[in-house]
């Protein structure tokens, strides 16, 4: 019997990270599901929906993982739009931009 396995890519990034929230929490996300601010999620322009990423803030080094549920960012040279919630777990989320490098999981 052959078995064959699709190896899926790594990817990974570096560039500027935003996030988001009020306004778009209970809204529909690109993906189908309910957008929760507070759930480790976030919005990326390219990579499938559920894929799981590691984002690294540059600035604190702190470390986080979220699934990717939605489109975006559409601002500048951002790559990652996080969630509320992700955002307070890195570090950032009083600046509202903070520069990170992220990774396929």
């Amino acid at each position: 019997m052959l078995v064959f396995s699709i190896a899926t890519p790594s990817f990974a990034q570096c560039g500027g990270a935003s996030w988001y929230g009020p306004g778009f929490n209970g809204k529909t996300a690109a993906s189908g599901e309910t957008f929760n601010e507070n759930a480790m999620t976030a919005a990326h322009r390219s990579l499938p929906f559920g894929t799981k990423v590691k984002v690294i803030d540059q600035r604190s080094g702190r470390e986080i993982e979220v699934t990717i549920n939605d489109r975006g960012p559409f601002v500048g040279k951002r790559i990652i739009d996080l969630s509320k919630a992700a955002a307070t777990e890195l570090g950032f989320r009083n600046r509202g931009v903070t520069s990170v490098c992220i990774s396929q999981l």
